[in-house]
């Protein structure tokens, strides 16, 4: 830890921290219409809520730590939730997703405990929407827009807020709803119920031509995404140009990636307790024990079911993952289930190109608040495995010392005489090699260091062999 009080602060992130808390929802100030019917672009508004969730598979202590977590969801997008409730069923139901009889039963609690939203734990098909809005008579949403309303939150930067921005289009596009019967358009002639001469309507009905807009701008905001990945590519190319080791944080949202990335680099990346509080990638520079330089990048973090949209809209942040050398696959040894949350962030990775075979060190953050047995079974489990706590640094050194044996191996050992013009190779040997000896001559620099091939070609050009100087 810093004796800098104030560096401390800023390594929390806590100048973002005070900029988003001072935008807060206020409960009890919907404006939300009684007819949701008539709704046509739904914003989530969510304030007072139920939750509900189905039990397919799996023990009941499962299902609660889902529904628990959707909670975790429901409170960090600004709602307060009042119930929640779990059906066991086989599979959900095709129509209301718990079946008309229990969505009743659930009517009755949204009107006893006056909420405005039901929220529900899996993603619903546009008719079990409808069908189960119409029957509880407040907003239905489910589990993929409540993480897509907590995105659009807390994006950023501007191709965060494009990446968001595309899978809410995404999402939308199918549950699109018009305003009723009453706008339909293109009859006439006795064939269409003798509506006749000046009855028709335009070609184009008001949600077609909605849909049509949707469309249109999905295709608009893929170029622009294409268009900002391309200075992302560009640092990453210059990166591997040089062949700078590349460490990319993975992990369950709220892990404490972030605050293992400011832990190990100072970065000031910002740190809160709540699901997805950092969405944009951050990539710093730190060094080894030993002084080798390599890029470590704290990257979005994952959830069980993340939306396919998210990974989609993504795909150009998560390629951090793809492209490293070494993954460090962060885990909450305080959380209920532990071992779910590296299910689920292996399931992400499967959906990412050539992630999968990346080398991965599972870190077992929170060991200050984990328990003991929750630990040892980790560790039994997982091969490459770390107990440490970003909060009170313990591990941390340990952590730096298996980054440097996992990293590539610097397999080109030079001993030349270098001269003195050549200065900038000397600092590169530095930064991005082990540098083994340096000796100060007349002609020139003696450098005895392990590098990397690229390194390695360049000073053989400009270098002379130790046992050749006279």
């Amino acid at each position: 830890m810093h004796e800098n009080p104030a560096l401390d602060a800023y390594e929390t992130g806590d100048m973002d921290l005070e900029e988003r808390q001072a935008l807060r929802r206020v409960a009890g100030l919907s404006t939300e219409l009684q007819d949701i019917s008539e709704v046509e672009y739904r914003q989530l508004r969510l304030e007072r809520v139920v939750l509900v969730g189905v039990w397919t598979s799996g023990t009941v202590e499962d299902a609660e730590n889902s529904l628990l977590e959707l909670k975790l969801l429901a409170e960090t997008a600004g709602s307060e939730v009042l119930d929640g409730l779990i059906q066991r069923r086989q599979k959900p139901d095709p129509a209301t997703y718990i079946g008309s009889g229990k969505a009743l039963e659930l009517r009755d609690v949204v009107e006893s405990t006056a909420a405005d939203t039901v929220i529900c734990d899996g993603e619903l098909t546009p008719g079990q929407l409808r069908q189960l809005e119409e029957t509880v008579k407040v907003k239905v949403i489910d589990r993929t827009a409540l993480i897509l309303d907590i995105f659009a939150q807390h994006a950023k930067s501007r191709e965060g807020k494009a990446q968001v921005e595309l899978a809410q289009l995404q999402y939308l596009l199918p549950r699109l709803r018009g305003w009723g019967g009453n706008l339909s358009r293109q009859v006439g002639g006795r064939a269409a119920g003798g509506v006749g001469i000046g009855g028709r309507g335009p070609g184009e009905t008001k949600i077609e031509l909605d849909r049509r807009r949707i469309r249109e701008r999905m295709a608009k905001l893929r170029r622009q995404i294409r268009g900002m990945s391309t200075s992302r590519d560009t640092m990453r190319y210059q990166r591997q140009r040089r062949e700078v080791p590349a460490v990319a944080i993975a992990g369950y949202t709220n892990a404490g990636k972030s605050s293992l990335l400011n832990r190990v680099t100072g970065a000031g990346v910002l740190v809160e307790d709540a699901l997805f509080a950092t969405l944009d990638p951050t990539v710093r520079r730190a060094r080894t024990p030993e002084g080798r330089l390599f890029t470590i990048a704290d990257t979005v973090g994952f959830v069980r079911h993340l939306p396919h949209q998210l990974v989609e809209a993504f795909r150009s942040t998560l390629e951090e993952v793809a492209d490293a050398d070494l993954i460090l696959h962060v885990v909450d040894g305080s959380h209920p289930d532990p071992e779910g949350q590296l299910a689920a962030v292996r399931e992400v990775f499967a959906d990412i190109e050539g992630a999968s075979a990346i080398p991965e060190i599972v870190v077992i953050n929170k060991a200050d608040l984990a328990d003991q047995d929750v630990i040892d079974r980790i560790l039994r489990r997982e091969r490459d495995s770390i107990v440490v706590s970003a909060r009170t640094g313990k591990g941390i050194p340990e952590l730096m010392a298996l980054i440097e044996q996992e990293l590539p191996r610097l397999d080109h050992e030079v001993s030349l005489l270098v001269p003195y013009d050549r200065g900038d190779l000397i600092s590169r040997a530095h930064k991005e090699g082990e540098v083994l000896s340096v000796e100060h001559v007349g002609d020139g620099t003696i450098l005895h260091a392990r590098v990397l091939p690229s390194l390695s070609q360049e000073l053989e050009r400009v270098g002379k062999p130790v046992e050749r100087v006279s």
